[in-house]
């Protein structure tokens, strides 16, 4: 067909409607997609975005030996099919504490003080780890071991309220002191 076209076999004629014409390249033009965050103001209430979203926190097993890292791993989830977002507190979007202390830090860091969006695509996951070393920061350049016991390791969304918006969850591990003895058990040698 395109052999018919470049050797002039047929004529064009702008005048008569039934002779083709040149053909003008047309390029498809790219669907434009609809804005999320607008769509999500606009349409989903701010109290169904917290019923949708879900947090989660886990840890690879309960029962840590003294000084070993914890891996914790939280999972975001929208469960909604269209997309949500959040006003967040600061441009930190989520938080994870050890025992009510952000990032296992006694130490303040600056945020700015401006509020942040954290988006949701729909039905969206978000997965991240991050990794305790079992001690807690108390100055600049000081950490003080976590010694044996249990402790509460937790992650929320940076909202106002997060516990009571069911943006928040908690998960608890042991820490044991797994010393071995040295010596077997049995009767003394003479």
């Amino acid at each position: 067909m395109r052999r018919i076209y470049e050797s002039g076999a047929v004529s064009r004629d702008d005048d008569d409607s039934f002779a083709p014409n040149e053909r003008d390249e047309v390029k498809p033009q790219a669907m434009r997609s609809v804005p999320g965050k607008r769509l999500s103001s606009l349409l989903v209430p701010e109290w169904l975005c917290y019923r949708a979203l879900s947090v989660g926190v886990e840890t690879p097993k309960p029962d840590f030996a003294v000084g070993e890292a914890v891996p914790i791993r939280v999972t975001l989830r929208n469960a909604l099919p269209i997309p949500v977002t959040l006003t967040t507190e600061s441009p930190l979007l989520w938080t994870w504490h050890v025992d009510g202390v952000p990032e296992a830090s006694h130490v303040e860091r600056t945020i700015a003080d401006e509020p942040g969006e954290f988006a949701f695509d729909r039905g969206e996951r978000k997965t991240f780890t991050r990794t305790w070393q079992q001690s807690v920061r108390v100055s600049e350049d000081e950490w003080e071991p976590a010694g044996p016991g249990e402790y509460t390791i937790g992650a929320r969304l940076n909202v106002p309220d997060a516990a009571g918006k069911g943006v928040a969850a908690e998960t608890t591990i042991r820490i044991e002191d797994r010393a071995t003895d040295s010596f077997t058990s049995g009767p003394p040698h003479s």
